[in-house]
């Protein structure tokens, strides 16, 4: 078959080809007639009468199987203008320009609708987030005024934390923001990896022994009993990216592993060199309970919380957005996350190309 019938030329069962096709039958038809006329001695006017019904009916059918599918599509779109998303316009298995224009209207609904779901999940994994360390500031306040706890440091103490957490959440929702409307500018540089790493893992590590015992909510593990190592080869191993985004990374990548690990795991962080100067390939592994394949696909889709893949047979209580703030920060650099293979546990896998190479 000729390429060019089926992108942008003349496709066998295009409306061009139909109209096409309509025109040169009603000539045949026209011109038919005529002949019959000349040879049978036929009046004229019941030649024009005959050949003027055939090319209406021909046209009637033509024109309907048009103007139907766009009736149907004006309907459909009527409808999710209207926010329902469920109908679907029939035809997208049509050979010709409304089957296209069938299949991009039902693709649309289809991403309207999980826009739509997506942000009736936001509202209420925001609201639950954040109903728990506002209950409890509220409940600490409450205490004070009453005079049932006095304002001592310990007091104030607890009330911080449930501020910290707030603060942590609304972090969270603000990177989503700047997700959402590109505004987040990517300053890469030079830099070397494993004082970068070191200091990315010294700073998990105090922040949970800041925080032991108060449920994050957004980012930063509280477990105390997972034991954190650093991998990198070579030691004077340097990469080009944007160490603040690349923090993001490595640092929800670290949050997710520890909080699916079991009592006295081990979390490693793994850094080597790239195929290009200056890339890296950085890998992060537990032994917790792994992934089934099947859920590779959806590890990083928000609010998805792994609850299937939790240790303790229940969620981790987070926002469900660090992985999806993960892949946005690797996505921005050009570079991939994944899910790779693993005898034991989880193992994430992050490249990032390293120096911008030259187009040729």
């Amino acid at each position: 078959m000729n390429p060019g019938w089926t992108s942008g030329g003349l496709r066998p069962f295009s409306i061009k080809a139909k109209l096409g096709t309509l025109v040169v039958v009603s000539v045949f038809i026209t011109t038919g007639l005529l002949m019959v006329a000349m040879y049978t001695a036929t009046e004229l006017r019941f030649i024009t009468v005959f050949s003027i019904i055939a090319t209406l009916l021909i046209t009637q059918f033509v024109a309907h199987s048009l103007t139907a599918p766009l009736d149907e599509m004006n309907t459909v779109a009527r409808s999710v203008s209207h926010g329902d998303y469920t109908r679907r316009v029939r035809g997208a298995d049509r050979r010709d320009e409304l089957g296209d224009l069938a299949v991009t209207i039902n693709r649309m609904a289809d991403e309207l609708a999980a826009q739509d779901q997506q942000r009736k999940e936001l509202v209420a994994n925001v609201s639950h987030e954040l109903r728990t360390p506002i209950a409890g500031l509220r409940a600490v306040l409450e205490n004070v005024v009453d005079g049932v706890m006095s304002a001592d440091p310990e007091t104030m103490r607890t009330a911080l934390k449930q501020t910290e957490r707030l603060g942590r959440l609304v972090e969270t929702l603000l990177d989503l923001s700047r997700l959402d409307n590109g505004v987040v500018p990517l300053k890469a540089r030079r830099f070397e990896v494993w004082p970068y790493l070191s200091g990315v893992l010294k700073e998990a590590n105090m922040a949970v022994s800041q925080r032991a015992g108060i449920a994050s909510g957004s980012g930063t593990h509280t477990r105390t009993d997972v034991h954190l190592h650093l991998d990198v080869s070579p030691p004077e191993l340097t990469g080009h990216a944007d160490p603040e985004r690349i923090h993001q990374v490595v640092a929800n990548l670290i949050d997710n592993a520890v909080k699916h690990s079991p009592p006295h795991g081990r979390v490693t962080v793994l850094a080597r060199r790239g195929p290009y100067p200056e890339s890296l390939d950085l890998e992060v592994l537990d032994e917790g309970p792994g992934i089934p394949e099947s859920e590779w696909h959806r590890v990083f889709e928000r609010f998805n919380r792994g609850d299937a893949g939790d240790s303790q047979g229940k969620g981790d209580g987070g926002t469900g957005l660090g992985l999806a703030i993960a892949r946005w920060a690797v996505d921005l650099h050009g570079g991939r996350i994944f899910v790779a293979e693993s005898d034991r546990g989880c193992r994430i896998k992050v490249t990032l190309p390293g120096e911008p190479r030259p187009q040729s």
